[in-house]
């Protein structure tokens, strides 16, 4: 019998916890982000019944879908998570009040024009590829800080922190070493002393690895399946490189 949406979620919770014992960090500096792709919106509801107040969405389409729901719970934050083609812009801006996957010079330009449209800023996470995986998006370790540089001259963009996603079917060394390379960036950008450059937020870690994720610094951890159930469609519909399309 499938287990309830509630009982998935103080599950989670008290792996956090947990997590957090372990790495001598305190539970209220890491967040949950609740992973919504293809979810129905009955459980999106039991979700946010549960006190639940962060979501994040890997398509535009599938914001448009949910936006009653979130009329109907004004307290919940959306964020957007998965890739993010040039064409999408002007619809994920109406929703969003956090972008996780900001990972080229061209998406900020979008951003930036569609923002300055509407006089809107947006806060945004830098994306890196710390896996160096061919089927991730993502700014590359080596050309990220460039990246940022970049990204930082556009004044309706609030670069906040980074972005990654660890090695897809791998031991967790394997991903801590993905996650430990997304904290040398952050201390790297920080040197760097970049103007209107935060970098105090590391999304990072999934429903397989976000314990992982917390003993690494993680600040938001994005977990879909271990609270709603699995999906339909596997990683690679939502982070294949080969699914571009439009930018």
């Amino acid at each position: 019998m499938e287990q309830l949406v509630e009982e998935n979620l103080q599950t989670v919770r008290r792996q956090m916890e947990l997590a957090c014992r372990d790495s001598d960090r305190r539970i209220e500096d890491v967040k949950l982000l609740l992973a919504t792709k293809t979810v129905p919106l009955e459980k999106l509801h039991r979700a946010m019944q549960a006190g639940e107040t962060l979501f994040g969405e890997n398509k535009a389409q599938e914001l448009r879908y949910k936006f009653p729901l979130m009329q109907q719970h004004k307290q919940a934050e959306w964020h957007f998570i998965g890739h993010l083609q040039t064409n999408k812009v002007k619809d994920v801006v109406k929703y969003v009040t956090l972008i996780h996957s900001v990972d080229r010079l061209k998406l900020g330009q979008a951003l930036h024009h569609q923002l300055t449209k509407e006089n809107k800023t947006m806060d945004i996470l830098v994306q890196i590829n710390t896996s160096y995986e061919e089927s991730k998006f993502g700014a590359s370790p080596e050309t990220a800080t460039e990246l940022v540089k970049q990204l930082s001259q556009f004044d309706t963009l609030n670069i906040k922190g980074l972005m990654t996603i660890g090695k897809l079917n791998a031991t967790n060394e394997e991903t801590r070493h993905c996650f430990r390379l997304l904290k040398d960036m952050q201390a790297q950008i920080i040197n760097e002393n970049i103007p209107h450059v935060e970098m105090d937020v590391l999304s990072m870690g999934m429903s397989s690895d976000f314990k992982v994720a917390i003993e690494e610094g993680a600040t938001i951890i994005r977990v879909g399946t271990s609270v709603f159930g699995q999906r339909y469609f596997p990683d690679s519909y939502y982070w294949n490189e080969n699914m571009r399309g439009n930018d």
